[in-house]
């Protein structure tokens, strides 16, 4: 596994890590293979696709997955399609790792899912020492799987995303995710040409403020599809004619599919071509045809009209094969079988059989990922090692027709003109061919003087894009039931749900969330047994509005009209607030001040002091009138002489000297 690398910066310039956008291809960077890009923003981290490298086995095909990326904080998956390299990793991921979010993809992708990797572990396990998961890991897989249709808007842990039709395979989607406003689309493998049986893939409505785009054939451009298709019955035809066979290796599903279209229409129009068999070599041959007839709705026009007369997948011309011991290989014959790239299976073991005899030829129809047999092939060797070790010399031709399903130089850049989105990043494509298509669209927008942003960052590299948001609180509810005026102040409550926020007066809390206002009121006993005077006097000195009363018949000081001490008995006070941040720090002065009070030894004995030159009782002391109350400020300032002289002093003359 590698580590994170360097990152590939935003421009700081004082914003908020808030602002602050992280994208991480954890696999798919600068290579094609083990697709999965780690994304983070406000709080939220998802992933986009999870699959494994063709050309690997056993761990050394997972993506970077390890401890530098914590999964266990992952809020959504978001699976584009039913290729390996986009989601064979997902029933690891699901039970191996700490990964417990939640995982989504189409209708159509989640029944062939389940196709595809059964089929993946029948081969691994004859072909592979280190099986990465088992059926019983694919089965509860399914049922972490939620699905969703195309256009539907869904919501989940705060975050919004929807699909459109991508194109490349049945029910291949590109997902366009908000989070707080911000808008990523994520491609996965899309292709912008219709062919026999898909629609294009579609222009998002929104502009999206990253893009992140697969770059697979870089700035090679493909064949017109007619001339593609001219070329291919060619090869098949001339082969045949001469006594050979011809291998197509494949996927089971994808296109093949494509490809079984082509093959029955010219074979329909080509009665000479009769004789000569066509075999679909796949396990999953019966069942993928089924799931193709289950969404004949996310086909193009032409298979839905097609379909209200003829099923257009129950094929006259060709025949399923289970497997190579029942296959009569007694003459010319056309084999379509999988894998494409030639890694195991039935297309190896065909390969095999058929490489040395130079009537046979092989058509490779789709992208080979570097260090596999297929893409090998292409570069003309003369000499082949077979699954037994064995090297032999290779001379069946081989052509390659690309039929590939993903975007070229001129569908990619148009794509991103029609987009007008300011930041790119590049994934799932080989370092070269990557490095040129960023190069060429840099400078294809210079020339147009469209502003972008393109990045192509390499596996665990991460991308960092700052976004500046404005916090904006909408008035809802009896705040705005007048429309307020010009420069007028309104207050109530911010109430933040998912990243809005909302204005809204105590009384609408109910109404607009689900909160609830509410009070806490607070009471705490204390012993004090110093006299409220007392307390009246200190706390005046830190607060404006201190008042003795009374309150349910017993003497109180109301503190600044939040909190009240009460004194319950001789021995002790209560003090009561109704809570809040203001009122409790108040009543922490106030808790603060009586404890200091009565543990203080200097205050009971200035009090034992006052209590010898003025015996009465300070609570009467408001209640003096006339001549008492002159009787009581000479007491008070004799009481105050031997205070002064105590606190100054520390004497116990009781003389007159002080004034």
């Amino acid at each position: 596994m590698s580590k994170r690398t360097n990152d590939i910066p935003a421009d700081s310039d004082g914003k908020d890590a808030g602002d602050l956008m992280e994208i991480t291809p954890l696999g798919a960077g600068q290579e094609v293979g083990r697709s999965c890009m780690y994304l983070q923003y406000k709080g939220k981290t998802l992933l986009f696709d999870c699959g494994v490298h063709p050309a690997y086995s056993g761990y050394a095909s997972l993506p970077m997955i390890d401890d530098d990326f914590d999964l266990s904080i992952v809020d959504l998956l978001l699976v584009t399609h039913f290729h390996l390299d986009h989601c064979a990793c997902l029933p690891y991921l699901l039970f191996k790792t700490s990964f417990k979010g939640r995982v989504f993809m189409t209708h159509a992708t989640k029944a062939i899912y389940h196709m595809m990797l059964s089929d993946f572990i029948r081969v691994s396990k004859v072909a592979v020492s280190e099986m990465l998961f088992d059926e019983t890991d694919l089965k509860k897989s399914m049922d972490r799987i939620e699905v969703v249709d195309f256009h539907q808007e869904t919501e989940a842990c705060g975050v919004h995303f929807w699909a459109y039709h991508a194109g490349h395979v049945l029910g291949a989607a590109m997902f366009m995710v908000d989070i707080a406003g911000t808008k990523v689309l994520y491609t996965g493998d899309y292709s912008r040409e219709e062919d026999r049986h898909l629609k294009a893939a579609e222009i998002p409505e929104v502009s999206p403020d990253v893009t992140v785009i697969e770059s697979t054939y870089g700035i090679q451009s493909h064949q017109p599809r007619r001339e593609r298709e001219q070329r291919f019955t060619e090869v098949i035809r001339d082969t045949v004619r001469r006594g050979g066979r011809v291998l197509i290796p494949t996927f089971a599903l994808g296109r093949a599919q494509e490809l079984l279209l082509i093959l029955e229409e010219y074979w329909a129009a080509h009665p000479d071509m009769h004789n000569v068999p066509i075999y679909y070599a796949s396990p999953l041959a019966k069942r993928c045809m089924k799931a193709y007839q289950t969404y004949i709705n996310s086909m193009n026009d032409k298979i839905r009209q097609q379909y209200d007369t003829k099923n257009p997948f129950v094929f006259k011309h060709i025949h399923n094969l289970k497997g190579l011991a029942e296959f009569d290989d007694t003459g010319p014959s056309v084999v379509m079988a999988s894998p494409g790239m030639l890694q195991s299976g039935m297309s190896r073991q065909l390969f095999d059989m058929w490489c040395q005899d130079p009537k046979n030829a092989c058509v490779i129809a789709g992208y080979c990922v570097e260090g596999t047999l297929a893409k090998f092939i292409l570069t003309e060797p003369k000499e082949v090692t077979l699954m037994s070790g064995l090297v032999v010399p290779l001379h069946m031709s081989v052509h390659y027709i690309s039929f590939s399903a993903h975007a070229d130089y001129t569908q990619t850049s148009d794509f991103l003109k029609l987009l007008k989105t300011p930041n790119i990043v590049l994934m799932h494509g080989e370092a070269q061919e990557m490095g040129r298509l960023k190069t060429s669209l840099q400078t294809k927008f210079e020339n147009e003087g469209v502003q972008a942003q393109i990045m192509n960052p390499k596996n665990c590299q991460t991308v960092q894009l700052r976004f500046k948001g404005e916090k904006v609180a909408r008035a809802v509810g009896s705040l705005v039931a007048e429309p307020p005026k010009a420069g007028e102040r309104l207050s109530g409550l911010v109430v933040k749900k998912g990243f809005g926020l909302q204005l809204l007066a105590p009384q609408d809390l109910r109404v607009y969330t689900q909160l609830t206002s509410g009070s806490v009121m607070q009471r705490q006993s204390v012993p004090y047994n110093q006299g409220l005077e007392l307390v009246q006097a200190r706390l005046a000195q830190i607060f404006d509005d201190v008042t003795l009363g009374e309150k349910k018949d017993l003497l109180c000081v109301q503190v600044s009209n939040v909190v009240t001490i009460l004194q319950q008995a001789a021995e002790y006070v209560v003090v009561e607030w109704s809570s809040d941040p203001i009122a409790d720090m108040v009543a922490d002065s106030v808790l603060a001040t009586l404890l200091q009070l009565d543990m203080d030894p200097g205050v009971v004995r200035r009090n034992q002091l006052a209590g010898k030159i003025a015996p009465d009782s300070l609570k009467g002391r408001h209640e003096a009138t006339g001549g008492e109350a002159s009787r009581l400020a000479v007491a008070d300032k004799d009481m105050i002489t031997v205070l002064l002289r105590q606190i100054f002093e520390g004497g116990e003359d009781e003389s007159d000297n002080c004034t």
